[in-house]
C-alpha cells in the first residue's frame, strides 16, 4: 500500500519512535520522527506534514503545550496525542485543545492504523468538500450569472435580497432550460451564512411511489424491501438548501406533509410517527402556471399562497436577446477551458442568425448548439453552417443594423404574392406565440388580416 500522507512523531524514546515508525511506513505512510517539541516546529516549519502523532510526557515543552502552539499555526494539522498516563482529565484537555485524537500507551497497534486511517479518510473528505463548494462558489455565484437585460436585472436584484433572508420560502417560475436551478443555487451560495449543503431533487422524475421516501426518508420495515433506515433528502439539506424542481408535478397525496414542513418546520420519515425539525430553506422550481394547476385541481391553493411568499420568474431568452453575445462568449470560453482547443469565436453572420431564432428551448438550447459547434470547427470562426439552426426569414443585415430582410424560397408551382402574404404572416404569429395583436403590431398591421 502506498499513499501521499505525511506523518511527523514526536517523541523523546527512541525505541518507542522505531516502534511507531515501522508501524506506519509497514502500512505505507512517508514518516519522519523527532525526539523534542522544538524539533517538531521546526521541522513543521520546514516541510508539509498532514497528521502530527506526539508523546504527551516530554521534557522542556509537554505535548498538550505542542498542540497548543501547532493549532495556533497549523489549525488545519490532524494531532494524535498519545501517552502512558492517561487520564479523563487529560484526555478532556487534549480535546479542548482541538487533539483530533487520544491514544493511550501501550498501544493497540491496528486500534493506531485504524484511527489514523480514520482521521486522513475524514480529512480527505473535508477537503474534497472544501474544494467542491469553492468550485460552485465560483460556478453559481450571482457575479456568474450573464446578462445585460433589465428585466434579468431586476430578478437577480430581488434574488440577492431575498437570499440575505434564510428561512424565507423562494418559488422561481419559468420555461424549461432558462436556468433555474442555476438562480436558486445562487441564493444558496449568497446567503448571509455557512449554507452547507445544496440538495435538489426533481419531483417529475421521481415515481409518486418513491417520491415521498426520496423526500423524508424511511425507517426500516416501512414497506417491502425497506430493510434498513434511509436517510432523505430532507435529512441531508440540513443546514443548507433543499431545491424542489418540477414542484407543479408533485403527486396531490403528498403535498399535504410538504404543506405541514412549510408551516411547521417539521416532517416525518415514511413509517415512523416521530417528527423530525426541519433547518433548511426551500426553494421550489417550475415551469407549470400554479394558479392554473389550482383551478384544475392538481395543486392545492393553500400550498400555492405557502409557496408564493417570495416568487421570481425568470424571463424566456427569446425576451431579452441582448444576453446572446454575451452569453456566447461566456460559454465559449467554458468550452476553450474544457476541450483544449482554440476557440476564436463566432461570426457576425452566425450571431445574426442566433439573433433571429425563437429558442424554444432558451439558455440550455443555446448552450448545446454552442458547444457542438465549438467541437465540429477547427481553429475558425462559427459560422451559420456549424449551427443546428432551421433557418429563419428573418435576419439582420451584416453590419448589425435592424433591417429585416426575408429570403423565401418557393417552387415556381408554389410563388405568388398570396403565398408570400400568407408566410410572412406566418413568421409573425410563430414570432409572437400565436398571439395576433403582438403579430399585428410587429407587422405594424391591422389585426383583421389573419381572419
Amino acid at each position: 500500500m502506498q499513499n501521499s500522507t505525511h506523518i511527523l512523531v514526536v517523541d523523546d524514546t527512541q525505541s518507542f519512535r522505531f516502534l511507531l515508525k515501522n508501524c506506519l511506513d509497514d502500512a505505507g505512510y512517508h514518516v519522519t520522527c523527532v525526539a523534542s517539541a522544538a524539533e517538531a516546529l521546526t521541522e513543521l516549519a520546514q516541510n508539509h506534514y498532514d497528521m502530527v502523532l506526539s508523546d504527551m510526557v516530554m521534557p522542556k515543552m509537554d505535548g498538550l503545550e505542542l498542540l497548543r502552539q501547532i493549532n495556533a499555526l497549523y489549525p488545519q494539522l490532524l494531532f494524535v496525542l498519545i501517552t502512558a498516563h492517561g487520564s479523563v482529565d487529560s484526555a478532556v484537555a487534549a480535546m479542548k485543545e482541538g487533539a483530533s485524537e487520544y491514544l493511550l500507551k501501550p498501544l493497540n497497534w491496528d486500534e493506531l492504523l485504524f484511527k489514523v486511517a480514520r482521521l486522513v479518510e475524514s480529512a480527505q473528505q473535508q477537503r474534497s468538500y472544501a474544494r467542491m463548494l469553492a468550485s460552485d462558489q465560483k460556478k453559481f455565484s450571482f457575479q456568474n450569472i450573464v446578462s445585460t437585460s433589465p428585466t434579468m436585472g431586476q430578478v437577480l436584484a430581488s434574488a440577492q435580497q431575498v437570499a440575505t433572508s434564510p428561512q424565507t420560502t423562494v418559488s422561481i417560475f419559468g420555461e424549461s432550460g432558462v436556468g433555474k436551478e442555476v438562480l436558486a443555487r445562487a441564493i444558496h451560495i449568497a446567503t448571509k451564512k455557512d449554507m452547507t449543503s445544496f440538495v435538489a431533487i426533481n419531483c417529475a422524475a421521481i415515481p409518486e411511489t418513491l417520491l415521498e421516501s426520496e423526500l423524508f426518508g424511511h425507517v426500516r420495515g416501512a414497506f417491502t424491501g425497506a430493510d434498513r433506515d434511509r436517510q432523505g433528502k430532507c435529512s441531508r439539506a440540513e443546514g443548507g438548501t433543499l431545491f424542489l424542481d418540477e414542484i407543479g408535478d408533485m403527486p396531490l397525496s403528498l403535498q399535504p406533509k410538504l404543506l405541514r414542513l412549510l408551516e411547521e418546520r417539521v416532517y416525518e420519515k415514511v413509517g415512523s410517527d416521530q417528527p423530525v425539525s426541519a433547518n433548511f430553506r426551500i426553494i421550489v422550481a417550475t415551469h407549470c402556471h400554479l394558479d392554473e394547476c389550482c383551478h384544475q385541481g392538481r395543486f392545492r391553493r393553500d400550498l400555492y399562497h405557502r409557496l408564493n411568499i417570495f416568487p421570481l420568474t425568470i424571463p424566456p431568452l427569446r425576451e431579452r436577446l441582448e444576453d446572446i453575445p454575451q452569453l456566447t462568449e461566456h460559454f465559449l470560453t467554458s468550452f476553450r477551458q474544457h476541450q483544449g482547443k482554440t476557440l476564436p469565436g463566432i461570426s457576425k453572420a452566425a450571431l445574426n442568425l442566433m439573433l433571429t431564432h425563437d429558442w424554444p428551448g432558451n439558455i440550455r438550447e443555446l448552450r448545446n448548439l454552442l458547444e457542438y459547434a465549438a467541437i465540429v470547427t477547427n481553429g475558425e470562426l462559427i459560422q451559420p453552417e456549424h449551427l443546428r439552426l432551421q433557418s429563419s426569414p428573418l435576419s439582420l443585415d451584416d453590419n448589425g443594423t435592424d433591417r429585416v430582410i426575408f429570403n423565401f424560397n418557393f417552387s415556381a408551382e408554389e410563388f405568388s404574392l398570396a403565398a408570400i402574404h400568407r408566410q410572412v404572416i406566418e413568421w409573425a404569429l410563430e414570432k409572437c406565440n400565436n398571439n395576433k395583436s403582438s403579430a399585428a403590431r410587429l407587422l405594424k398591421a391591422s389585426r383583421k388580416i389573419f381572419y
